[in-house]
């Protein structure tokens, strides 16, 4: 089938949306033009479907995404791919707060940096920054991998639950309950088979592998002052 242009402009984002929804009933491939970073854009996209955002984007764009394969030209705003149950998100530039938060499944790639608290609340997927991840990233991740290959800021993986952060790079400092551990060959494997399908993998680097202490697992009043600096 072929591909079919949506223009966003300052038309209703209800009704961009509704278009984009429509035509991917009869169309595999859109091509979203004139986004002016306008926010909420490609919100529950169905399976099958291969849409690219022109340029850069607002808040939320790709949000409780559903199987789209979905690529956002430049930038992107806080929250992208938020709630994501499966699908791939690619960012073409860097992306704000929270990208993946609460996502359930499927991949997030941004190929520049993130701001803070990537994959915050994540219950599953996966999250690949070629940049650096900003502060508090990981924060109460249940499940899942965020890998970083540029670093990561203050305060990484704060209250970590079982969720992962690889960082290749300097992290500035590691957050509540956040233990740096030496992964092994099949765990480096994984990561990766991860990496791998994006042409990143590279066998020189120096992982840090970032999971929870367990501390938090189990409040007891002895601890309660870790509890207070979440």
């Amino acid at each position: 089938m072929s591909q079919v242009i949506i223009d966003v402009g300052m038309r209703g984002i209800r009704e961009v949306n509704e278009d984009i929804q429509r035509e991917a009933k009869s169309h595999s491939s859109i091509l979203v033009r004139n986004t002016l970073s306008r926010h909420n854009l490609g919100v529950g996209l169905p399976p099958g479907l291969d849409i690219s955002f022109e340029g850069s984007v607002g808040y939320y764009c790709g949000g409780l995404n559903n199987g789209a394969r979905v690529t956002i030209g430049k930038d992107a705003g806080w929250g992208t791919g938020e709630g994501m149950a499966s699908g791939h998100i690619t960012v073409g530039g860097y992306c704000g707060m929270s990208v993946g938060a609460a996502m359930r499944g499927g991949t997030i790639h941004v190929k520049g940096d993130c701001g803070p608290r990537v994959g915050v609340a994540m219950k599953g997927g996966n999250i690949i920054v070629e940049g650096k991840i900003g502060s508090q990233s990981g924060f109460m991740s249940h499940s899942g991998k965020i890998i970083a290959l540029g670093g990561a800021g203050p305060s990484c993986a704060d209250a970590l639950w079982q969720g992962e952060v690889w960082v290749a790079g300097p992290i500035e400092g590691l957050g509540v309950d956040a233990v740096v551990t030496e992964p092994t060959a099949e765990q480096v494997a994984e990561v990766d088979a991860i990496l791998e399908p994006l042409g990143l993998v590279d066998s020189s680097r120096n992982w840090q592998r970032i999971v929870s202490g367990q501390r938090l697992w189990y409040f007891e009043s002895r601890d309660a002052n870790a509890w207070l600096m979440i």
